[in-house]
């Protein structure tokens, strides 16, 4: 390790030095403005402009004409012949290789060839054309240095292969592991789709408090802080609902926030404490309109990732073809435990079989319980689920038919929960009873029945019939990406601080 300390130490004093050397050129080593330089792909999509120079003689050697152009990006390759130098730079749209001529530049651009490194950024005008190898290059007439990098990238052949130091280290992640970027701009593309599928919608986008007083509208466990000059104790959000729900209240009949939430939870390949969500509220739909909602945004939100419906996923594929798959929660239960899910009995026998503690335990918790370990994982996909144990649904209206039964779905794709929607429950004394119930067997900071009394004040004004949902947005990332960890498709991912040596 010292070895290896000494030695990046040895290669950032060089840097160093060549830093010395570009500021004694009368240059900026950290640049400046670059004006009127155009994207890498944009240049490479120019290579149709290149013309052939008419010959006066038989057998006399090809040359080009192609058009000027000026480019900006990180050195990503460089390797030096005699009196040229072959660079390959980097924009977040794609590589071009670049070749600088000792005679083509003149002798101040060549003095600061020599000064660039691995990392750096510079910028160049040139001649776009071909080398003799057919390579499309632009060969440099002028040079600028826009920024000096004074750590040496990862090494070409290691790379960045530690999975916690490629989160960490985003910033080189990014540059130097093959499909990273893409998968980043393709999660922008998805969420892009997914604002403009619901403005054609009708729905309207807004944002609401990031802290709460009350931990409501999910079963979660909260972060908690303090508000000095308030003297209260408040929360980080756990979900969107609550609010959002108010505004239905208030006349605004569509409305979605997409926004981040917080959850003082593990950490897993599906799990992140801090993650982003979609909640939409539709008045005077229901759960069905929410699954039509659901299906269209993922639609097309594959659409704009330029993808087929069906998708690759690990060795196999996920098909996205609509209509999506529907099956009844309890049918399900029947199906796979081969026991009637509405006999208590059976139920608490077969959990006790399978070591799963059934005592002290409301029926409708172990039937959640029951779906979550033996159901939900080979539930392929995707598949909305309906009509949910209407105890463990405290936001949720009853079926007219079956109290016992919730109007909900969730949407499944390999597993994993993806989707989650409701027929909104408006009736302000039943919500209010709910709040204060907490079901036997179930964690206090596993409930959602946590008593947010201004939500109630604001149902007795009246809140329309209306259908809810709740997307994953990072889970449907990955989904739509080939990305079997939800870390991957988050940024910057909570970590664990570097030790201090």
């Amino acid at each position: 390790m010292k070895g290896e300390d000494s030695g990046l130490a040895a290669l950032e004093a060089a840097r160093r030095e060549k830093l010395k050397a570009i500021r004694e050129l009368g240059l900026d080593p950290f640049g400046a403005r670059f004006d009127g330089h155009r994207p890498i792909g944009e240049i490479r999509r120019m290579e149709s402009q290149i013309e052939l120079v008419p010959q006066e003689a038989a057998g006399t050697v090809r040359e080009e004409r192609g058009p000027k152009v000026r480019a900006a990006g990180r050195i990503i390759l460089q390797r030096k012949a005699g009196k040229l130098v072959f660079i390959d730079i980097w924009d977040w749209t794609g590589k071009i290789q670049v070749l600088i001529g000792q005679r083509q530049v003149g002798e101040s651009n060549w003095r600061l060839a020599e000064c660039f490194d691995l990392g750096d950024i510079i910028g160049v005008d040139g001649e776009l054309k071909h080398t003799k190898t057919g390579e499309l290059t632009i060969f440099a007439e002028q040079l600028y240095f826009l920024t000096k990098s004074l750590a040496p990238p990862p090494a070409k052949h290691k790379g960045l292969t530690d999975p916690d130091l490629r989160q960490r280290m985003r910033y080189l992640d990014l540059v130097y592991t093959e499909g990273v970027l893409e998968r980043f701009l393709r999660r922008w593309r998805i969420i892009q789709s997914i604002r403009s599928t619901m403005a054609e919608e009708g729905f309207v986008e807004v944002e609401g408090p990031t802290l709460h007083s009350v931990a409501g509208g999910a079963a979660a466990r909260p972060f908690v802080t303090y508000h000095n000059a308030l003297g209260i104790e408040l929360f980080l959000r756990i979900a969107l609902e609550l609010h959002l729900k108010r505004l239905l209240v208030g006349g605004m009949e569509k409305v979605y926030e997409l926004g981040r939430v917080y959850r003082n939870e593990g950490i897993s390949p599906r799990h992140n404490p801090e993650f982003t969500m979609l909640e939409a509220y539709q008045a005077y739909g229901d759960y069905r309109t929410m699954m039509e909602l659901t299906e269209k945004l993922i639609v097309e939100a594959i659409r704009a990732t330029g993808q087929p419906l069906v998708l690759p996923w690990g060795e196999g594929t996920i098909d996205f073809t609509p209509p999506f798959q529907r099956r009844l929660y309890h049918e399900l239960l029947a199906e796979h435990l081969g026991i009637d899910p509405f006999d208590t009995h059976q139920l608490a026998q077969f959990a006790a079989a399978h070591g799963l503690e059934p005592a002290g335990k409301h029926r409708d918790v172990i039937k959640n319980e029951l779906f979550e370990e033996f159901v939900q994982p080979k539930l392929a996909g995707p598949v909305f689920v309906l009509d949910y144990p209407a105890a463990i649904c405290p936001l949720t209206k009853r079926k007219a038919s079956q109290p016992e039964i919730a109007e909900r779905f969730e949407l499944f794709v390999q597993g994993m929960e993806i989707a989650n929607a409701y027929t909104e429950l408006n009736d302000p004394d039943l919500q209010e009873e709910l709040f204060s119930q907490q079901l036997e067997g179930l964690p206090e900071e596993e409930s959602m029945a946590r008593m947010d009394r201004d939500f109630i004040r604001a149902l007795r004004h009246g809140m329309p019939p209306a259908g809810g949902l709740g997307i994953g947005i990072d889970r449907l990332v990955m989904l739509l990406t080939n990305t079997p960890t939800i870390r991957e498709v988050i940024l910057f991912p909570l970590l664990r601080p570097e030790p201090v040596l």
